[in-house]
């Protein structure tokens, strides 16, 4: 069985002491390939650095929606330049739209849309962050849609409802599930990851958030957490482990153009 944690942040402060065992453990627990989101341009030379250090971990470069006060003229460029050079940045983002934590919703529009641009232009996926602004979300792709044509993406750390899980379904985009599917209280999330079809579902730690049942509580997500989710997703799907293991797997390597270890 092999595993793809297609979401983690191992950047953070929070893992540096003890990165290498953290390392060991994702092995452990068959995870054989990891996609490090960015949040913000200072991150990128460290994300690329533990790139380097870690040859099963590939890395996405962008601004988060609530970081888009750090863009500058030159972010762009930065973006295209590192991208273009490093083949093991397989992404553009995170980036999207957060309009539970803040209200600058024209700013993080017109940083979205940059995005899409260069996501477009390198035929990278995008890894989208959407937190209360799915309509204007739809919106906004639909009109990239209309004068630029599609990009490929997936809907990260998905927390819609089935309704607007089908609406980013129909511009075709990946969804990907995180330790909230795990969790009693989820169950319209438990839902979309019902009716995801299998050429696009995902799954994610968003480590160090968000850990799943039965490790919640615990002061921080790891990788190797991504198998309780594998696994409530699967029992979700009503299909095994490994079935479910294989399928998203599949699903990463497809958006992300990774290999797979021999």
């Amino acid at each position: 069985m092999q595993l793809i944690d297609t979401h983690v942040h191992l950047n953070f402060d929070v893992f540096q002491p003890d990165l290498d065992t953290i390392a060991q453990r994702w092995r452990e627990h068959h995870i054989v390939r990891l996609v490090h989101s960015c949040v913000e341009p200072s991150e990128f030379e460290a994300i690329q650095g533990l790139a380097q250090r870690f040859s099963e971990l590939y890395f996405a470069i962008g601004v988060h929606p609530l970081d888009v006060d750090k863009w500058t003229s030159d972010t762009e460029a930065k973006i295209l330049s590192l991208a273009q050079a490093d083949p093991k940045v397989v992404a553009i983002g995170e980036t999207g739209l957060d309009f539970f934590k803040a209200d600058n919703d024209e700013q993080q529009k017109q940083v979205f849309w940059s995005h899409l641009l260069i996501a477009k232009q390198l035929q990278r996926p995008v890894i989208i962050h959407c937190r209360d602004a799915a309509m204007p979300m739809v919106q906004l792709l639909e009109q990239f849609w209309q004068e630029q044509g599609p990009v490929e993406g997936v809907m990260h750390c998905w927390s819609g409802t089935p309704e607007e899980t089908q609406l980013f379904l129909d511009l075709g985009f990946y969804v990907s599930f995180s330790g909230i599917v795990t969790f009693k209280n989820a169950s319209q999330v438990q839902a979309a990851a019902r009716m995801v079809p299998g050429d696009r579902i995902l799954i994610e730690t968003d480590c160090p958030f968000l850990a799943p049942t039965p490790v919640r509580g615990e002061r921080r997500n790891e990788p190797a957490n991504v198998r309780y989710v594998a696994q409530h997703v699967a029992d979700l799907r009503d299909v095994s482990l490994e079935k479910l293991a294989a399928t998203t797997t599949q699903n990463a390597c497809h958006l992300f153009q990774l290999s797979l270890p021999a």
